[in-house]
C-alpha cells in the first residue's frame, strides 16, 4: 500500500480540498469537494469539481467515499454534484450534522426539512472506521467550530477540516450556532495533540497570513510546540478567552446563508418554483 495525497485549493474561499488514493490499489476517496459559487450573479460552476474529475479520471481512481470534514459556512459542496458523476460513491459526514439541520431548519424556515441526516448516505460516529478495501479510514469527532465536525485518520495522514490550521493561523472560530471554544480545546488537546507527533495533518482552509505562500500541510509535534492560538502547553481557559474575544470581532463569512442552506443538505439546491426557478433563502436581520 502507497498512500497518496493530492491537494486542490479554491482561491476565492482559500477551501483545500483533497483526494487520498492508493497508487496501487486506485482506492481513492475525495475529501471536502467545492462546487464553486458567485455570489453577485447568484451562479454557480463547476471548474472546482472537473478539476477532481480530471484528476480521478487520469488516474483511473475508485471513489469509495466523498467525506465532508463538517458544514461549512464558507463554501458550498461539491458532494452531491461529484457523486452525480461517480454514483456508486458515498457521501458521509458526521451524525452531529442532525444538530445542524435542526438549528437551520429554524433559521431558514424550512418547512417539511428532514433533520435526520437522510439527505447523506453516511452517517459518521466517533473512532469508526471506513473500508475503503485496500486502506481503512478512522473517523475522529472533533467539534468545536461546528458539533459536527470530523477530522480523518488514515495512516499516518490526518485531515482536521476547520478545527486545526496551520501553525501560523491557528484554530477555526468557535461562534458559529452550537460551536464551542471548550469543546475545540478538548478536541484538538485529547484527540489530535495525543496522535504521534510525526502524523502529517492536511487542514481545510489556509488563508496565507501576511501573503505567504500556500501551505496546508503540518505535523502534530509542529502545531504542538508553535500554533500560535492552540500550543500543547496552552490551558484551557487562555484558549477560550482567546477565541471568544477574537470571534467577537470577527465578520460573517460572505457566504454563510448560501453556504449552510445547501450543505445541510449534502449539496443539493432548494427545489424549483412552479416557473422553474431556484431561490435561496437569506434572513435579514
Amino acid at each position: 500500500m502507497a498512500i497518496n495525497v493530492q491537494h486542490f485549493f479554491d482561491p476565492t474561499t482559500y477551501t483545500l480540498s483533497y483526494i487520498v488514493f492508493d497508487n496501487e490499489s486506485k482506492d481513492a476517496i475525495v475529501i471536502d469537494p467545492v462546487w464553486n459559487y458567485e455570489q453577485a450573479a447568484s451562479k454557480t460552476s463547476k471548474e472546482s469539481i472537473h478539476e477532481l474529475l480530471k484528476f480521478i479520471e487520469s488516474n483511473k481512481l475508485n471513489i469509495h467515499y466523498i467525506l465532508e470534514t463538517h458544514a461549512h459556512a464558507d463554501h458550498i459542496t461539491g458532494a452531491i454534484e461529484l457523486k452525480k458523476e461517480i454514483e456508486s460513491a458515498k457521501i458521509g459526514i458526521s451524525e452531529n450534522i442532525k444538530l445542524v439541520q435542526q438549528t437551520f431548519k429554524t433559521v431558514y424556515n424550512l418547512e417539511n426539512f428532514a433533520v435526520d441526516g437522510s439527505q447523506f448516505d453516511l452517517l459518521l460516529t466517533d473512532s469508526q472506521e471506513i473500508s475503503c478495501k485496500s486502506f481503512t479510514v478512522k473517523v475522529i469527532t472533533t467539534p468545536g467550530h461546528t458539533p459536527a465536525c470530523c477530522s480523518f485518520l488514515i495512516d499516518k495522514y490526518l485531515f482536521t477540516g476547520d478545527a486545526l490550521f496551520m501553525p501560523d493561523y491557528g484554530t477555526g472560530r468557535c461562534d458559529f450556532p452550537l460551536g464551542s471554544a471548550k469543546d475545540l480545546y478538548h478536541s484538538v488537546h485529547e484527540k489530535i495533540y495525543t496522535l504521534s507527533d510525526d502524523i502529517e495533518f492536511f487542514t481545510g482552509h489556509d488563508y496565507q497570513p501576511n501573503g505567504r505562500e500556500l501551505r496546508f500541510k503540518s505535523t502534530i509535534g509542529e502545531s504542538k510546540g508553535c500554533n500560535i492560538q492552540l500550543k500543547a502547553e496552552t490551558s484551557e481557559s487562555e484558549f477560550v478567552k482567546f477565541r471568544t474575544d477574537r470571534d467577537a470581532l470577527l465578520n460573517a463569512p460572505k457566504l454563510l446563508y448560501p453556504s449552510l442552506q445547501v450543505n445541510i443538505t449534502g449539496g443539493r439546491l432548494p427545489l424549483e418554483d412552479v416557473s422553474g426557478k431556484r431561490f435561496l433563502k437569506i434572513p435579514i436581520k
